[in-house]
């Protein structure tokens, strides 16, 4: 199946549960919609269609898959709300939508940003056919990327580099951190649920790693190149805010260089696996290639 087939299949999937799981709730009428309405604002979905991909790829399905996609997409979704917030990087667009403090305020954007955090680590508590052994692992795994120790402490770090002349190792350190742990851990999730042999965890994680560097070095580049029409946010971020970048450290020309040599690495790492891993590759070069 080709990644458009796939994502066409899937996206509708992954839209309806996350709108299934909110529905549900029985909260708030404001906190309701200001947590439906950054999760019903588009996106590409790279998150939850990287963990089905790797399923998909090692030839297995899960009646639970989806629910772990949506848990994951919430994580994200969470994390784009706070991020969006004055106090971090005061942004008033978000997938061509104003960010959700411009329309919701403050104080509910924070607490719906906290309720989709919280909720994802319930939703995986109660998933019916994954075995404790595993849905701990996804618990613990989730929690340890999400967190202190990858993408909360990426973001801080982020902050402490603002205005700062950051060497490049200290960059990827923040974008393995910030952008790379999450991405690696859907990648992960869908190896778990799917029954990968310790090998294939390995190849996988080490994929999910290079994939999470080629991200953030394109993000940093479309920052650079791209228009707030075409990236759905306020293009140019980057340099107001004084942060340190691929481009900035390194050049546009050498930071695309970068972007292509952890593109290669990325593909090297699933080179050994069964099968063409297509989806995979597709993925790949649709994250170096994308314009938002």
């Amino acid at each position: 199946m080709k990644l458009n087939e796939f994502r066409n299949y899937y996206e509708p999937l992954i839209q309806q549960e996350l709108a299934e799981q909110i529905a549900v709730l029985q909260i708030p009428h404001s906190l309701k919609e200001s947590m439906h309405y950054s999760l019903q604002a588009g996106g590409k979905r790279i998150r939850p269609i990287l963990l089905l991909a790797v399923m998909r790829e090692l030839g297995a399905d899960h009646p639970d898959a989806l629910k772990v996609a949506a848990a994951v997409e919430m994580v994200h979704t969470y994390s784009l709300i706070h991020d969006d917030l004055p106090s971090m990087d005061n942004d008033d667009l978000r997938r061509g939508m104003p960010t959700n403090h411009k329309v919701f305020g403050e104080a509910v954007a924070i607490l719906a940003g906290d309720a989709l955090l919280t909720y994802s680590f319930g939703l995986l508590s109660r998933l019916k056919d994954v075995s404790n052994d595993d849905k701990i692992q996804l618990i613990d795994l989730l929690s340890v990327s999400a967190g202190a120790e990858g993408m909360v402490g990426g973001q801080i770090l982020d902050i402490e580099g603002e205005e700062k002349n950051l060497a490049l190792e200290e960059l990827e350190q923040v974008h393995r951190l910030k952008t790379g742990a999450l991405l690696t851990y859907s990648i992960v999730a869908g190896a778990i649920l799917a029954g990968a042999k310790p090998d294939a965890m390995v190849a996988l994680s080490k994929f999910g790693e290079h994939v999470g560097l080629a991200f953030q070095i394109q993000d940093d580049i479309l920052d650079v190149t791209g228009t707030s029409e075409e990236l759905g946010k306020t293009a140019g971020k980057d340099e107001s805010s004084e942060k340190s970048t691929y481009p900035g450290i390194l050049t546009l020309p050498k930071a695309k260089e970068k972007l292509a040599h952890h593109a290669t690495e990325a593909l090297a790492a699933i080179s050994g696996l069964d099968g063409d891993m297509g989806l995979l590759k597709e993925l790949t070069a649709m994250i170096i290639e994308r314009k938002n």
